[in-house]
This record gives structure tokens, sequence and C-alpha cells, in this order.
């Protein structure tokens, strides 16, 4: 059975870390997350079946398709960000969520926060970026 959730509740660094709230208080979160990237997909789906490429005047069908372009790059990168929302999920289940992949520490609360999908603590973030700048600029 999942914990009940305090309405209004916010996890605080004066807590249990990854204590069973805080887990569903993120599982909650991603799902809601999930549920409102695959809603916007399927309203994308919906439009594109009753859109019409059969514009006649052809500056109009070219912004058609450039907003259709861009429509699907976008639902493309929320495809990719389901999958990262899945794999934190099976995180939650199985206790390795909001600890970092490359020290097991904590990720932090705040981080978690603002990036539920995070694998990595905000140090551990900041040397893969500064090595892929390296490596970039080589």
């Amino acid at each position: 059975m999942r914990p009940v959730v305090p309405t209004g509740y916010r996890p605080s660094d004066g807590e249990e870390f990854m204590n069973p709230v805080q887990r569903e208080y993120f599982r909650q979160k991603l799902l809601r997350w999930r549920a409102e990237l695959l809603a916007e997909s399927n309203a994308t789906l919906q439009q594109l079946k009753e859109e019409s490429l059969a514009e006649a005047d052809i500056a109009d069908r070219a912004t058609l398709e450039t907003d259709r372009y861009t429509e699907l790059r976008t639902r493309d990168r929320e495809r990719k960000l389901i999958s990262k929302i899945d794999a934190a999920l099976m995180r939650i289940e199985d206790g390795s969520y909001g600890y970092c992949e490359e020290t097991a520490e904590p990720i932090g609360i705040r981080r978690l926060e603002a990036r539920p999908i995070a694998t990595l603590s905000l140090e551990a973030q900041e040397r893969h970026e500064r090595m892929e700048r390296t490596h970039r600029d080589d």
C-alpha cells in the first residue's frame, strides 16, 4: 500500500531523504507530468489528422508545413522525456530514485523538485558538462 501524501506537502531537507512520503510525492509528480505530455501528444495527433495541407496559397502552405515540423520536433523531444520519466518511475520502484548514478550520494530535494528525472547530483552533472565541453572543443 502506498503512503498518503498530505495536501500541500513539499519535501524538505529536514526529513529523512527519500522516505516513503517523499518517494510517493515524486511518483505522483512524475505521473502527472507524464499524463500532461501524453495528453498534449494526443491533441497534436488529432490536430494533424484534422488539418489539411491543401492550402491554395503557397505561403500559407509553407507556414503550415513549418508549424507541423516544429510541432513534431516538440513531440519527439517529449517522447524522449516520457522515456526518462518512465525510467525515473522504475528507479522509485527499485529504491534507487534520488541517488546519483555516479556517486550514490543523494541528488538533493531542490534539484529533484526542479528536475524530477535527474540521475546525477549537481556536482556530478557539472563535472559531466565540463567533460563534454572539453571533448567538444577537441
